[in-house]
């Protein structure tokens, strides 16, 4: 149990916790991680049979992982000490951790949400859209992203390997938990009104976006990938268009000003693409992600000869342009172009000497990043 400043309830959900272990004929402990309390939390906890572990860096994550690091059980079970979580259901997750699974969730939703127990602002809408989006990120199995009961095979957990230290860590777990394949499931819990005589330290707007930034920092597909190549794809066709002539709709004409911005989809489009491949390979090499078999095929073929090649060959095709260019001024004696005429010689050259110079540039990188995978 992460603990900072819990006096009024600490206690019972020690004894809480301790008496369903006994009821179910579980043995094991109950560990407090207390996080710098200065209302006598400590030695509250410590009188109800819990063994506390102090920890200094503040943070519910900083406390969670040290109080598990702490732990002595195969399995461990996390819930808050403000009493809001029932422990007396501590029994269907051992259950399923029998049963060999690496990491079972509380769902909320399913047992059942007391009156007054989560505000209608986490209920209706933080609570199921961040559910929502780690399902479409990353495949998670949970119908409750937030929910702080859960339990996990101890060896399973240190496997991932987490690092954050604030509420993002409840979403990490379940992040990693996907990524890294173990074996998942959930059982139904309630919530009740927490009994708390303070204010609780989740900050709804603060901790939503830390929670939300990390699923999209986890997920460079969604968050680089598919905007850039839909950039890419979009300013590609409306340009190929474009390079032909006006585009007229009705009363409405597109020219070479529609043309500049579809040039700009794409060149922004391809710099998104190329940081989800930077973001991906430093992810693996630090170990924040699995190995992935489709990137390593990938670079099989998108080696550093290989983008030095291509990127050569457009910078090649774009002073070409240019000189194409030069040629019409100078057949023009120097003097004042068409802009309608002589854009749709230059923007081609532009876009390929900026492409060409970045896939050399990114060529290198990538060589750099991948150096420690070698």
């Amino acid at each position: 149990m992460p603990c900072l400043n819990e006096g009024a309830t600490v206690a019972g959900c020690v004894r809480k916790a301790l008496s369903a272990l006994q009821q179910h004929g579980i043995r094991g402990e109950v560990i407090v991680a207390d996080n710098g309390s200065t209302d006598g939390s400590r030695e509250l906890a410590a009188e109800a049979g819990a063994r506390v572990v102090a920890v200094e860096t503040r943070g519910y994550g900083s406390a969670l992982r040290a109080g598990i690091a702490a732990a002595r059980g195969r399995y461990v079970l996390m819930g808050d000490a403000d009493d809001s979580y029932d422990f007396a259901h501590l029994d269907r997750f051992v259950q399923k951790l029998r049963e060999g699974y690496d990491l079972v969730m509380g769902n909320r939703f399913q047992g059942g949400i007391l009156p007054g127990a989560m505000p209608a602002l986490h209920r209706y809408l933080g609570t199921p859209v961040l559910t929502m989006l780690a399902r479409l990120f990353f495949h998670s199995p949970f119908g409750d992203l937030n929910c702080g009961l859960r339990g996990f095979r101890k060896e399973a957990f240190d496997g991932l390997g987490l690092r954050t230290l604030g509420m993002e860590f409840a979403g990490e777990m379940i992040v990693k938990a996907s990524a890294f394949g173990l074996r998942s499931t959930e059982v139904p819990t309630t919530l009740a009104p927490d009994g708390r005589n303070r204010a609780p330290h989740l900050n709804t707007w603060r901790d939503g976006w830390r929670h939300l930034r990390f699923l999209l920092l986890y997920s460079p597909r969604w968050l680089f990938l598919y905007p850039g190549m839909t950039l890419l794809l979009l300013g590609t066709i409306v340009g190929t268009v474009l390079l032909r002539g006006p585009l007229v709709i009705g009363s409405i004409a597109f020219d070479v000003d529609t043309l500049l911005f579809a040039v700009m989809a794409i060149l922004i489009g391809f710099q998104s693409v190329v940081f989800a491949m930077f973001t991906k390979v430093f992810a693996i090499s630090e170990g924040l992600l699995p190995e992935d078999p489709r990137l390593s095929r990938v670079f099989r073929y998108v080696t550093l000869e290989a983008g030095l090649l291509v990127g050569v060959a457009l910078v090649l095709a774009g002073g070409g342009a240019w000189l194409l260019g030069l040629a019409y001024w100078r057949s023009r004696h120097f003097g004042p172009l068409d802009p309608t005429q002589t854009l749709r010689i230059v923007i081609p050259g532009v876009v390929c000497l900026t492409l060409g110079f970045q896939i050399i540039l990114s060529s290198f990188f990538l060589s750099v990043l991948g150096m420690s995978r070698r």
